[in-house]
This record gives C-alpha cells, sequence and structure tokens, in this order.
C-alpha cells in the first residue's frame, strides 16, 4: 500500500485561509514526485461546504472532521481531534500552513503522537529516495536541508509564498469527501478563548493582500508616505513598509514585511525605496512579480527584482499613480 500526504488545510469562521491553496499545491508537487497518495482534512464545527471546495482539486480524499468543540479555535481540542483521527486514519506525512493557528496547536500534537514537526520550511528535496525540507537559518543568511528519523508520521509547516497557489491542480472529477465526527470529552479544553485579538483599527493581515506597495528608506521623510499610500489607494494594493520605516512610527509595526514582520506572497509587490536587506527579503521573496524602484543601480533589490526602474522615486511615482488613474478611468 502506498504512502499517503494529508494536508491539513486552515478555516476560520467559515472562510479558508488562502494559503491553505499554496499548502496543497506542495502536496501535489510532492505526491506527484514521489508517487504517494495525497489527501486533505478540514477541522471545524460546520466545513462541509468548505470540504467540497477542496474536493474540487486534485486530491484522493477530503476528510470534513467535526466536532462542536473544535469552534472557536482551542489547540487542546485541535490536538484531541487529530490524535484520534491519525490513530485510524495514519499519514506518513501531514502539511500544514505555518500559520498563528498551526504554530499554536502544532507542538502539542506532535509531542502527544511521540513524533517531531519541521517548522517553517520553504521547499523540499528528494534525494536518493529521502524526503529533505528546507528551512531558512539566521534570518536567511543560510538554508539548511533536514529530514526525519523515526518511523512515525512527520509534521511539516511550510513558509507563506514557498509555493503558489496558483498552482494547484484542478480534478478530474470532485475528491469524495468522508464525514468525521469526533466526540471530545468534557475537561479536554481548558482553556475559554474570547475574541480574536487586534491591536489596531488598522491592523491589517498583509498575507491576504494581491497587491502591495512597500516603502523604505528612500522615501525620506514621514510626510512622503502620503505618496506611497496615493500609489497604492489608486492600485488598490495594501501600504506596507521595511523595518526602518515602521521602527521610525512612520507607519504601524503591522504594516512591516520581513523576518520580524509579516512574510508575504501577492501577486505585485512594488518597492519604493527599499534597499533589499535580507531580513526583508525573506518576508517578500514570495511574491509572484516585483517591481522594485531604487536610484542606487546596486541596491540588492535588484537581484530579485523582475522589473528594476534605476530612479529616483519621487520622479516616479506621481506619474505613475495618474497613469494607474488613467488606465482605471478608461477601462
Amino acid at each position: 500500500m502506498a504512502e499517503s500526504i494529508l494536508v491539513i488545510v486552515e478555516q476560520r469562521e467559515g472562510k479558508l485561509n488562502h494559503v491553505s491553496w499554496e499548502t496543497i499545491a506542495a502536496g501535489q508537487a510532492i505526491a506527484d514526485h514521489i508517487g504517494w497518495s495525497l489527501e486533505a482534512a478540514v477541522l471545524g464545527s460546520s466545513v462541509a461546504a468548505i470540504a467540497s471546495e477542496v474536493a474540487t482539486k486534485k486530491l484522493a480524499k477530503v476528510y470534513a472532521i467535526e466536532s462542536p468543540k473544535l469552534e472557536p479555535y482551542t489547540p487542546d481540542a485541535f490536538a484531541y481531534v487529530l490524535k484520534e483521527f491519525f490513530e485510524k486514519h495514519p499519514a506518513k506525512l501531514v502539511l500544514m500552513p505555518h500559520t498563528y493557528q498551526v504554530r499554536d496547536f502544532v507542538p502539542k500534537l506532535a509531542t502527544a503522537l511521540e513524533t517531531t514537526a519541521i517548522s517553517d520550511a520553504i521547499g523540499y528535496k528528494y534525494d536518493n529516495g529521502k524526503l529533505l525540507f528546507t528551512r531558512q537559518m539566521f534570518q536567511g543568511k543560510f538554508v539548511a536541508d533536514v529530514s526525519f528519523a523515526g518511523p512515525g508520521a512527520c509534521f511539516v509547516t511550510f513558509q507563506n509564498g514557498s509555493f503558489r497557489a496558483d498552482k494547484v491542480e484542478a480534478g478530474a472529477a470532485a475528491a469524495p469527501v468522508e464525514a468525521v465526527t469526533v466526540d471530545v470529552p468534557d475537561g479536554v479544553v481548558r482553556n475559554h478563548p474570547q475574541e480574536v485579538f487586534k491591536e489596531a483599527k488598522q491592523a491589517v493581515d498583509l498575507t491576504q493582500a494581491e497587491i502591495i506597495v512597500s516603502v523604505g528608506r528612500g522615501i525620506k521623510e514621514q510626510k512622503n508616505i502620503e505618496l506611497a499610500k496615493q500609489l497604492a489607494d489608486a492600485m488598490g494594493a495594501e501600504l506596507a513598509a521595511s523595518r526602518p520605516i515602521c521602527d521610525s512610527g512612520w507607519l504601524p509595526m503591522d504594516r512591516q514585511v520581513g523576518s520580524s514582520g509579516q512574510t508575504v506572497a501577492p501577486k505585485l509587490y512594488l518597492a519604493l525605496g527599499i534597499s533589499g536587506a535580507i531580513q526583508h527579503i525573506v518576508g517578500m521573496k514570495g511574491a509572484r512579480s516585483i517591481i522594485a524602484i531604487n536610484k542606487d543601480s546596486e541596491a540588492p533589490i535588484f537581484e530579485i527584482a523582475d522589473y528594476a526602474v534605476v530612479s529616483n522615486l519621487f520622479d516616479v511615482v506621481p506619474p505613475l499613480i495618474e497613469e494607474v488613474k488613467k488606465a482605471k478611468a478608461g477601462g
């Protein structure tokens, strides 16, 4: 019997986290490479609709795992339910997106199953019959290929942007969906979650943005942030920044992209006056297209940019705003 790979997709309040598609794309790539079967699972209290959506992709089966105690999310309930599930439906490799929720429950689950987890992987290799997973070290300065030792289930979380969601293959027919009900005994859930915390009204999840306009030190002064904001508004984009901008208080910390901020993978990332320190690049290099505007022709950002504009951003951005507005008006 062939080994199996299970992707645990993430949903919250009935909405699928789009980074789950990236994890399914990773699972499909690995399954095709090594010849294992690929399945997916969705957890919650009423997940039939999401399970059906996931089942449209190239998968052998989708599990809709339900329990009233899975909503709202708690690490206790998730770890208990998945431990019970794996006892009846073992998988050799379990893949998940590297989200805050996954980071919360996976250590507890792996410990309960007496296995280990490789977190925040950015890719994989299959070398001489052995699966290796690539992780960044020292804020992206180095990478290491790591593997599992032991016979148990292997847990891997993938960093946002490591795989492209638009590369997910659709199935020739819908995959079968199996409903799984797990009873969570009283006393298992020991915490009582409140409403999801938000730091401020303007707090934003940049990982969900399709277009990002990001500013760096080349913006020079706080008042010039308004220029970048005008471009972002014209493009229907989210405004982001490198760490120095947020450290200076010119933009809130929830707008920071980088190793100490958010890791993003938009369709378009427009970098204005960003030199491209490694700490910033590790947070945005997964973007599908990168346009960099910088007057320094030797700026490291140009090494990963798809389009490089060597010029003063104050000469480029104002006419760019006007052209975007004209294009929208004409379209």
